[in-house]
């Protein structure tokens, strides 16, 4: 198995992803407060969906290339990487997941507010895992 293979490729995903939740996070989530309270749940459901199918492989592809590659080669750098990732991880399901569920009901902007602000580790944490692979590994 070819471990530089495997590590471009969690290094493509790690970077996309980073990329990815910069834009969530300084337009995407704020934007959510700009759509029409009618149409809201509509949104917050399409949102949900489709953002899905652009997140989930990626999110996995990145999981399952680090996994590997801690699995042929366990050494700092990807234990490491396993933290901070674990860290995004828990913070999406255990934070933005209940929030994007409690949007689905109804549009309300302190959910949003708090959506924006749970959303920084998130931003931080892939920021540090983009740098540290970049220029660590």
């Amino acid at each position: 198995m070819n471990i530089e293979f495997i590590a471009h490729i969690h290094l493509f995903s790690t970077l996309f992803m980073t990329g990815l939740i910069w834009l969530v996070q300084m337009v995407h989530y704020p934007s959510f407060k700009f759509v029409d309270e009618k149409l809201y749940t509509d949104f917050q459901l399409f949102h949900m969906n489709k953002i899905t199918v652009v997140v989930l492989p990626m999110m996995l592809m990145e999981l399952f290339s680090l996994l590997l590659l801690s699995y042929l080669n366990l050494t700092t750098p990807f234990i490491i990487c396993l933290i901070l990732l674990g860290l995004i991880w828990m913070n999406t399901f255990f934070w933005n997941v209940p929030l994007h569920q409690k949007l689905v009901k109804q549009k309300d902007n302190e959910t949003i507010n708090r959506l924006v602000i749970s959303n920084w580790p998130r931003t931080i944490l892939w920021s540090v895992k983009s740098i540290y692979l970049v220029f660590f590994t």
